[in-house]
């Protein structure tokens, strides 16, 4: 009887001895996993923010799907430009005497590939529509569209993914928790995202510790 008992007692030290073990191991291993999955996921989102920037520059306006902005960054240029002060004298026929003119000078040096300025010879931008993540075939979702701000139309943008589909193979309490984060060092709300379709904005909603990990 005593054996049986011990035996009991030992089964149960050791089940409650895993218990332990395993709630303090799965926040480590989540946090680990979360970090490394968000870094991937905002280098992408990154890479479309920066050819999005272009586009808009070249364009005057956002692309409105991964198609245009991949044909884009294929074949768009900058056009390189120097700006220079400048003067000259012109006769003024109010005060009947020659008067100074300053104007700026915009001389046009030449073209740059938008390809060759953002990715280098990196191929990256024509996948950078597909959320990085093993085991997850998903695309992050992109919208464009015009605000009015004060009577001005600006253009803007959005491309994010769910927290959801980035953590889809974790434990269901921790990503509760994480989707309702509210916090300076974390990546708040329900979803990671770069732009806003509410505000003029191509940053992120995510830490600067994020930027470093890139680097």
């Amino acid at each position: 009887m005593k054996t049986r008992l011990k035996i009991f007692l030992w089964i149960l030290i050791v089940f409650f001895s895993y218990q332990i073990y395993d709630s303090i191991n799965e926040p480590i291993a989540f946090n680990k996993t979360k970090t490394e999955r968000y870094t991937q996921v905002i280098s992408s989102l990154k890479d479309i923010g920066s050819a999005q920037v272009a586009h808009k520059s070249v364009h005057g306006y956002y692309a409105q799907d991964f198609e245009s902005l991949v044909s884009f960054v294929d074949s768009a240029q900058y056009v390189l430009v120097e700006k220079r002060d400048s003067s000259y004298l012109e006769y003024d026929r109010v005060y009947r005497i020659d008067m100074l003119r300053e104007v700026v000078v915009v001389d046009t040096l030449g073209f740059a590939s938008v390809k060759d300025s953002l990715f280098g010879d990196s191929n990256r931008y024509k996948t950078m529509m597909n959320v990085p993540i093993d085991g997850v075939e998903a695309q992050f979702t992109m919208k464009a569209d015009i605000l009015d701000k004060n009577g001005y139309r600006v253009p803007v943008f959005e491309a994010k993914v769910a927290k959801d589909v980035v953590l889809y193979d974790q434990d269901q309490y921790l990503l509760t928790q994480e989707k309702a984060l509210v916090s300076v060092d974390g990546v708040n709300g329900p979803e990671i995202i770069i732009g806003s379709l509410t505000d003029v904005s191509t940053s992120g909603n995510w830490p600067t510790i994020y930027d470093a990990n890139k680097e």
